[in-house]
């Protein structure tokens, strides 16, 4: 799904108001059930502590750089750490750890970046991923996405925000980008992740406000590997491409065309064909993100670059105080925090 211009703008015609209005009683009963749901489920608690790295609002904010730069510190600080995904785009239903034989089109893209860093399980039930993970000697869960998912209990819950769009119109969906209202989202959120396009980038002043009385830490994502020289035909199927069309242009990369895809698409060969061709056409070499690549039809992959991410946090140190209480409490293999 792409997601509809309107959902970006609070006011004035761009922000369609008709429709919007139109859409509000579905709004409504969407935040209402989403909201009854969270209230009215028993959560189950793992017995080890859970950082969940969720979001607010449809489509992409960066979850799953930060969730690898959790699992990959607290492997570091000698937790035995785990992530946990529902798999969104695959069949397998688990839950079952991500194994080198799975594809995308078994578990999702999500879970294979995940498991080039640390043990990832996969469970359509996040509670029942929990309980597999523990009893094969799991200490710390890192969960990727989950934030309005009341089925397992959250020791540490961080909310990754675009500083960009924010909470665009501020309204639920299909009205708007929110997955729930934004004050219960902000609520049960014990740190904002707040993800910028660049390290001097404003924070608007309306986002800000909304912000006001959490506990905020600014990061970006940077580049692993320097962009390919010459000509480059980008593509890209995440929640929003345009971020990473621009963020290769701001490294110096040399776009003469870019095509976007819905998110997580699964592509066919006849994509990738006309891809190929297009970018013939212009002379230039075809490039995407590392969740887009693990999508691709194993016989293109070779004539693709990828163009891998990582996150960088301006206030480290927040966010180590953040996870010292579970990071002590993974370490002595209980569940208490600080």
């Amino acid at each position: 799904m792409r997601p509809p211009e309107f959902w970006n703008h609070r006011d004035g015609r761009d922000s369609a108001p008709m429709i919007r209005m139109l859409l509000s009683p579905i709004s409504w009963v969407y935040g209402w059930a989403a909201a009854r749901r969270i209230q009215t489920t028993k959560s189950y608690d793992a017995g080890v502590p859970v950082i969940c790295v969720g979001n607010a609002t449809l489509g992409g904010t960066g979850k799953t750089p930060v969730a690898i730069y959790l699992l990959n510190s607290l492997r570091r600080m000698g937790v035995d750490v785990v992530g946990l995904t529902r798999g969104y785009g695959g069949t397998v239903k688990g839950p079952l750890p991500v194994q080198k034989q799975h594809t995308s089109a078994d578990v999702g893209d999500e879970p294979l970046l995940l498991a080039r860093h640390a043990p990832v399980w996969v469970a359509a039930g996040r509670d029942d991923g929990a309980r597999a993970a523990v009893s094969h000697g799991a200490k710390v869960i890192v969960m990727d996405d989950g934030h309005q998912n009341p089925l397992l209990e959250k020791t540490l819950s961080l909310l990754v925000v675009d500083a960009e769009t924010g909470f665009g119109n501020g309204c639920v969906f299909p009205a708007g980008p929110l997955r729930e209202k934004l004050s219960d989202a902000l609520d049960r959120a014990d740190a904002i992740i707040l993800m910028k396009p660049s390290p001097k980038y404003d924070i608007d002043n309306h986002l800000a406000a909304q912000l006001k009385g959490k506990i905020v830490i600014p990061a970006y994502l940077a580049p692993s590997d320097d962009v390919p020289k010459g000509k480059l035909y980008a593509f890209a199927g995440i929640g929003r491409p345009n971020k990473f069309f621009d963020s290769l242009r701001r490294h110096g990369g040399e776009i003469v065309g870019e095509y976007p895809f819905g998110d997580h698409y699964k592509y066919k060969d006849g994509d990738i064909e006309q891809l190929f061709m297009l970018a013939s056409e212009l002379e230039a070499g075809l490039i995407t993100t590392e969740k887009d690549y693990v999508r691709l039809p194993k016989g293109y992959r070779k004539g693709v670059s990828v163009w891998p991410v990582k996150v960088q946090f301006e206030d480290e140190l927040t966010l180590r105080r953040v996870l010292h209480p579970v990071v002590e409490a993974g370490k002595n293999g209980s569940k208490r925090r600080g």
